[in-house]
């Protein structure tokens, strides 16, 4: 487990890394085409496609970072009131719940990805499939996660937060 964990957090830790970047990306992407349009009076085309796709990106590291250190929304007054026994269960529910879902965002986005992946992105020029490629990168990270909470769950445990 010890290992497992020690994994987890390393991809936690790069993913939110890797989010920061691409966030540090996006502002000099936005800059870029700001100072495009009202200083030069000619704005470059490939800013705002390439501003939208490092969103996608950025939220799905750092959506599947919030599900390994429990960033995500939850219900936890609810589950507070359960006894211990039925916090375990209803926490193991929800994880699984969550693990389902990552599971269908995986594969819906493979799918897409798949289908999409011939078509040119217009002004870019890189498949259009990159588009949902973050669908299948967060549904495989949430996965992870799951597992890894699941597992400490069930040994009596806590899954700690990565950090950066």
């Amino acid at each position: 487990m010890k290992s497992y964990t020690r994994f987890c957090a390393s991809v936690s830790r790069w993913s939110l890394r890797a989010a920061v970047l691409g966030l540090v990306a996006l502002v000099i992407c936005v800059q870029w085409q700001v100072l495009g349009r009202y200083l030069l009076n000619d704005s470059p085309t490939w800013t705002e496609p390439v501003a939208l796709l490092l969103v996608l990106y950025i939220t799905a590291l750092a959506v599947a970072v919030g599900v390994r250190d429990a960033g995500h929304l939850g219900m936890e007054s609810i589950v507070a009131l359960l006894p211990r026994a039925a916090q375990r269960v209803a926490e193991a529910l929800i994880h699984l719940c969550v693990m389902a879902f990552a599971v269908l965002l995986g594969v819906a986005g493979w799918e897409w990805l798949t289908l999409k992946w011939d078509e040119p992105k217009p002004m870019l020029g890189v498949p259009e499939g990159l588009d949902y490629l973050p669908l299948v990168i967060a549904g495989g990270l949430i996965v992870l996660f799951c597992i890894e909470h699941l597992i400490a769950l069930w040994r009596g445990e806590s899954v700690q937060e990565a950090g950066v």
